[in-house]
C-alpha cells in the first residue's frame, strides 16, 4: 500500500474508534483488552498519537521521545486527543513515505513506518471500541481486503520477531495461513528460542503442521488476537501460541 493509503486508513480508524468509545461510554468495560474500561482505551491511542508526534520530530538517530500527561476528565481527555490525532494526521501527510523519523526500528526509521503501523494500531483498537459496545458479539465491519492483508504481513514480519524476542517461542512446527480473498499466503516457522522465520510457501506438496484460513480481514483479527471467524485445521494450538502484542 502507497503512503498516502495508509494515512487515509488511519484517519478513517481514528474516526470510528472515537465514535465507537464515544457510544459506549467511558466506563464500559473493554472485553478484548482485559482489565480496560474504553476511557483507558482512549488514554493509551492519545498518549500513543501523542508519543509518535514527537518521534516524526525528534533525529532518526536520537533517543526515544519522553511521553505527555494526559488530561483525567473523559471530555477533556477527548478534545486532548482529538487535537493530536489531527496533528498526527496532517503531519503524515504532508509528508513522504521515506521522510526520516525515530521509530522503534533501526531499519525503518521513516515516515511510511508510522503510517503503516499507526493505521493498523487503530485499526485493531477500533476493533476493541466496537467490542466494548457489543460485548461478546463479534462486529460485523469488514476491513479492505489490502488493508487487512498488510496488517497480517506487518504482524508476521514486523510485530512476531519483535514480540519472539521479549517472550520467546516455545512451540515448533509450520504454520500456513491464506487469505483467499486478497490472493495471499504465508508460512511460517516456529522453532523453540528461535526468531520465527516467515515467507511465502516453500513446499505447497507437503501438509503444514496447521493452517489458518479465512478472509483477509479474519485473518487480520486473528492473529491480532481478536475474536474472528477464521478456520484452523491441524494442530489447532500452534496458531493460538503465537504471541499477541
Amino acid at each position: 500500500m502507497e503512503h498516502a493509503d495508509f494515512v487515509t486508513q488511519l484517519k478513517t480508524q481514528i474516526a470510528a474508534l472515537r465514535a465507537a468509545a464515544v457510544a459506549a461510554g467511558p466506563d464500559a468495560p473493554v472485553p478484548t483488552c482485559p482489565g480496560w474500561t474504553v476511557r483507558d482505551l482512549v488514554d493509551h491511542v492519545a498518549l500513543v498519537h501523542s508519543w509518535v508526534l514527537k518521534a516524526l520530530a525528534a533525529p532518526p538517530d536520537g533517543p526515544a521521545p519522553d511521553a505527555e500527561a494526559r488530561p483525567e476528565g473523559w471530555d477533556e481527555l477527548l478534545a486532548w486527543w482529538d487535537t493530536r490525532a489531527d496533528e498526527l494526521v496532517g503531519a503524515l501527510a504532508g509528508t513522504t513515505s521515506d521522510t526520516p523519523a525515530w521509530t522503534m526500528s533501526p531499519d525503518h526509521r521513516t515516515h511510511g513506518f508510522w503510517a503503516r503501523r499507526q493505521a493498523h494500531e487503530i485499526a485493531i483498537h477500533r476493533l476493541d471500541a466496537e467490542h466494548a459496545g457489543l460485548g461478546t458479539e463479534v462486529p460485523s465491519l469488514l476491513f479492505d481486503a489490502v488493508f487487512a492483508a498488510d496488517g497480517v504481513d506487518e504482524y508476521l514480519t514486523w510485530v512476531l520477531p519483535r514480540q519472539a524476542g521479549r517472550r520467546p517461542i516455545e512451540r515448533e512446527g509450520r504454520l500456513v495461513l491464506h487469505a483467499a480473498d486478497a490472493g495471499r499466503a504465508w508460512e511460517v516457522r516456529l522453532a523453540p528460542g528461535q526468531v520465527p522465520e516467515v515467507g511465502p510457501i516453500q513446499d505447497a506438496a507437503t501438509e503444514p503442521d496447521a493452517t489458518l484460513a479465512g478472509t483477509a480481514d479474519a485473518l487480520y483479527r486473528a492473529v491480532w488476537g481478536r475474536p474472528s471467524g477464521a478456520v484452523a485445521s491441524g494442530d489447532r494450538s500452534l496458531p493460538a501460541s503465537l504471541p499477541r502484542p
